[in-house]
């Protein structure tokens, strides 16, 4: 048997006629861009985080970047965030010349709140939390810190759409949620795509002119913005996406609660959840010191998986420049090394999820 570590494929074809009825509906309309299917995301999408305002932008890259130049964070600036992040985290930071002061991450993968204050100093602008793999970080211990601190709150969502802490969702607790709809998102676009949730209008407002050149009326242009707006069929597609996420999330939970019951090897260790957070399970993380090994056994027998992720952004030849050195963040570097997630996507069959926990009990 062949199983994917991922596949989009069977998301799509269990909704295909109203994907299809839809990118139909809005290649007819001859409206492409900033139109109404946008509006409306942009309506619903805030409504299911529970923030006032949802500002679509071209990617989750973009949406990061976007609202950290809408904040005034700029060189000289600091933006404290956990090490065991992917890159584009980062890259908001330090695409607008601020930059990125790593902590270590908690035993759930995100960012550890009790290392947090530490790294503050007199230049410290933000922190930003990552809610990885789909758990919500404990968000009401981190804004604790960052009102006592008085601190912004950036909310990198890219893989938590829907997860909660406390029974409220992620992205709406800091002063900006960023989302990527990437086509592996639990509600993904089929491209990039990326959105802004926020409580402030004014910081809405200034993505909404940034993401358009600058511009709020055509041609009149405020400041040197760029391109990048969330097209009309990719929020079409969303609005699909939307309308079935509470029953693709409960999905996932169902495949993972499995893995969580039969997965039995001692040398392997499941991921866990803090009590009052909750996660959508993007992605089923494991670790093991035998990683590589696990991942080549799996392999031979058919089963994908992938390591999210194995080079830490501290270590990346992106990042050189930072000057940090292998050792500075041991627990970062130990999750990079030890990290495997395991076949996970809605569609994904009994038959599958069995061959899959058997192969992984007898390594």
């Amino acid at each position: 048997m062949e199983i994917m570590a991922n596949r989009m494929d069977r998301g799509f074809f269990r909704y295909q006629e109203e994907f299809e009825e839809k990118a139909l509906e809005v290649l007819r309309s001859g409206w492409y861009i900033l139109g109404k299917e946008v509006a409306e995301f942009e309506k619903e999408f805030a409504a299911y985080v529970g923030t006032k305002e949802c500002v679509g932008v071209a990617s989750g890259l973009d949406a990061l970047a976007l609202s950290v130049r809408a904040m005034g964070i700029s060189a000289g600036d600091e933006v404290i965030v956990q090490g065991n992040t992917y890159i584009a985290s980062v890259l908001g930071i330090t695409m607008n010349g601020a930059t990125p002061v790593f902590t270590e991450p908690d035993e759930y993968y995100n960012i550890d709140p009790e290392g947090i204050e530490e790294k503050i100093t007199e230049k410290t602008r933000a922190i930003m939390a990552v809610h990885l793999y789909g758990q919500a970080s404990r968000m009401e211990r981190i804004m604790e810190i960052a009102q006592k601190h008085h601190l912004q709150v950036i909310e990198d969502c890219a893989q938590s759409h829907g997860a909660c802490c406390g029974g409220k969702m992620t992205g709406s607790f800091g002063a900006a949620g960023c989302f990527s709809f990437y086509p592996s998102k639990n509600i993904g676009a089929f491209g990039d795509a990326g959105a802004v949730c926020t409580d402030d209008p004014e910081l809405a407002r200034k993505i909404r002119v940034l993401r358009n050149y600058g511009s709020q009326k055509r041609y009149y242009n405020e400041v040197a913005g760029v391109n990048s707006r969330l097209d009309e069929i990719q929020a079409g597609l969303l609005r699909v996406r939307l309308r079935h996420a509470d029953e693709c999330e409960a999905e996932r939970k169902a495949l993972c609660g499995r893995y969580l019951e039969e997965i039995k090897n001692p040398k392997i260790l499941l991921p866990k959840c803090p009590e009052g957070v909750g996660t959508v399970w993007h992605q089923f993380v494991v670790r093991t010191k035998e990683r590589d090994a696990l991942a080549a056994y799996l392999k031979e027998q058919g089963i994908g998986t992938l390591i999210h992720y194995p080079v830490p952004p501290h270590l990346s030849e992106a990042y050189r420049c930072l000057g940090y050195q292998k050792g500075d963040f041991p627990v970062t570097e130990q999750y990079a090394g030890e990290v495997l997630s395991l076949p996970l996507y809605n569609g994904m069959t009994r038959e599958e999820q069995d061959y899959v926990i058997h192969a992984v009990n007898k390594f």
